[in-house]
């Protein structure tokens, strides 16, 4: 193009021009639209394609690319139209700053949900121990964490909370270990109780080989002879397990007759 058809280009009317203008700006408007959303579906589809990473953050990774790559459309259509782009950079820039200061806990909450959507030690319908709450994940979104407590009351805790504290998940792993400490009296037969503690642990077809069960003698009381029983179940029969332990060695001790001992109060008249 030579510079006799730049300058008729240049003499066009002002409405000529500005149809013109506008034409380009559809166009790029369509292009952003079409070219953001293909963005958004493939960074989404990673999130789908493999189970080990969480959806929920590249569902957010998606939209957030759709609206920068909008965003960035919407300078270059104001550009067509005269605006100074450099100057609206700036003022973006500045806005930015601004709203950064005035949100800083809610971006560090913003913050702390990608890291654990990213890392994921926590997932829904895992027990956990965090900030001081117990509960059940219900849901992990890019502000907040809600637990659900045993009684279903409801916990919500701001991720800072739950990334800046030590995380307790109990459902981390499938199997779990049950620590029973029983005391029996100085005259107990030591020898018989271990072995009636171990049959009590191999008779239930809950009690894992591997790690096989373990009973030692671990304390000498000032009441008792302190025998520790730790044995191995999965995860989910956890609690059933070991409160079923506990009855099943106190029904077998009375049978036995190995003493549970307690301490007594004597109380001396006058006194």
């Amino acid at each position: 193009m030579d510079l006799s058809e730049l300058a008729k280009i240049d003499a066009l009317p002002w409405y000529a021009t500005y149809a013109i203008n506008a034409a380009v700006a559809l166009l790029i408007v369509i292009l952003a639209f079409w070219v953001s959303g293909a963005i958004k579906r493939a960074i989404q589809r990673i999130g789908y394609q493999y189970e080990h990473l969480e959806n929920t953050l590249f569902t957010f990774l998606g939209s957030f690319a759709r609206y920068a790559v909008l965003a960035l459309a919407g300078v270059f259509v104001l550009g067509r139209f005269g605006f100074q782009t450099t100057s609206l950079a700036a003022l973006i820039g500045a806005a930015g700053l601004a709203i950064g200061l005035a949100f800083q806990g809610t971006l560090s909450n913003f913050a702390a949900g990608i890291m654990l959507l990213a890392f994921r030690p926590i997932r829904n319908g895992h027990y956990v121990e965090v900030a001081g709450q117990a509960g059940t994940v219900k849901e992990i979104n890019i502000f907040t964490v809600e637990l659900a407590t045993l009684d279903n009351v409801q916990i919500i805790i701001p991720n800072s909370n739950v990334w800046g504290s030590s995380i307790i998940n109990y459902s981390a792993y499938d199997t779990r270990m049950i620590d029973i400490v029983i005391g029996v009296s100085y005259s107990a037969d030591l020898a018989k109780t271990q072995s009636v503690l171990y049959d009590i642990l191999n008779a239930d077809s809950r009690t894992h080989a591997d790690p096989e069960p373990w009973v030692k003698v671990t304390n000498l009381g000032d009441w008792s002879v302190d025998f520790r029983v730790r044995a191995w179940c999965d995860r989910p029969e956890f609690w059933n397990y070991k409160n079923d332990m506990l009855r099943l060695i106190k029904d077998r001790f009375d049978a036995e007759g190995i003493d549970i001992p307690f301490p007594t109060q004597i109380e001396i008249p006058g006194t």
